[in-house]
């Protein structure tokens, strides 16, 4: 198994449905410890519900993943109570609605802010605490989450799309910076999902039916395949890639009409 006893964080747990759920299960199914993070202390029983089926995993609440103390304070007590971990894995991205439905000329300038720092600081702030609490074992992994709308424009997407754009910038630099201390750092570009958050985007539904109908392999992915994708990313077999955005999309990407 990829990942036999390795320690894997995943920020940003929701539901059943979601990207981060979906690595959780690849992650355990390949020998993984898990440990996770949500938002809201009311989600606290639904979350243990959700996690039960990963034997030996715990949740931890963070109310806010781009505030320093907030992540300080979380990530303190997660290193007290589990040690050091072999991967970290950034589930986390949002954008108010109104800035998705209308068009981004439009966007305002506290909703532009929101979503470049819940959906990109936040994965610098995580990173550089996790560094900073000596959270990482030797040769541990870094994961973000990113979308193709980062370098293309994809109808109602809008800012999330910039705040994505950052956000890959933002792995190469932070490749480097962890690479002095053999850190892999790379994010994974997944083509669209239905789950709870892709229903902010307008006509998300078109977007489907569009890859089934031009991506070359003709369908669209599972958070099940995202989530093989990510463990092989966490894992010693991919000990050389960084500062990557790795497609897992299908092919969509490489056609140009």
């Amino acid at each position: 198994m990829l990942l036999e006893g390795k320690k894997i964080l995943i920020l940003g747990i929701r539901n059943k449905w979601s990207i981060a759920y979906g690595i959780a299960q690849a992650a355990y199914e390949n020998g993984a410890q898990l440990i996770f993070t949500y938002m809201g202390e009311e989600n606290k029983d639904k979350i243990e519900v959700l996690i039960s089926k990963f034997e030996g995993s715990k949740a931890y609440v963070l109310d806010g993943a781009s505030e320093d103390e907030k992540v300080r304070e979380t990530f303190s007590k997660i290193k007290e109570e589990n040690g050091k971990i072999d991967g970290l894995v950034h589930a986390i991205a949002h954008a108010n609605t109104e800035d998705l439905h209308n068009d981004f000329i439009f966007t305002s300038k506290e909703g532009f802010s929101h979503a470049c720092d819940v959906s990109c600081y936040s994965f610098v702030l995580v990173s550089r605490m996790a560094k900073k609490l000596d959270m990482l074992n030797d040769n541990a992994s870094i994961v973000t989450l990113t979308y193709h709308g980062s370098t293309k424009v994809i109808e109602g997407y809008n800012v999330m799309g910039v705040a994505k754009a950052a956000l890959e910038s933002s792995v190469r630099y932070l490749a480097e910076n962890f690479g002095k201390d053999g850190i892999c750092v790379n994010g994974i570009s997944a083509g669209p999902i239905k789950t709870l958050s892709a229903k902010g985007i307008k006509d998300f539904n078109s977007i489907l039916d569009i890859i089934e109908d031009k991506a070359p392999l003709h369908k669209n992915v599972t958070t099940e395949q995202i989530g093989n994708v990510a463990s092989f990313l966490l894992s010693p077999c991919s000990n050389c890639i960084t500062g990557q955005i790795i497609y897992a999309d299908n092919g969509f990407n490489i056609m140009g009409v």
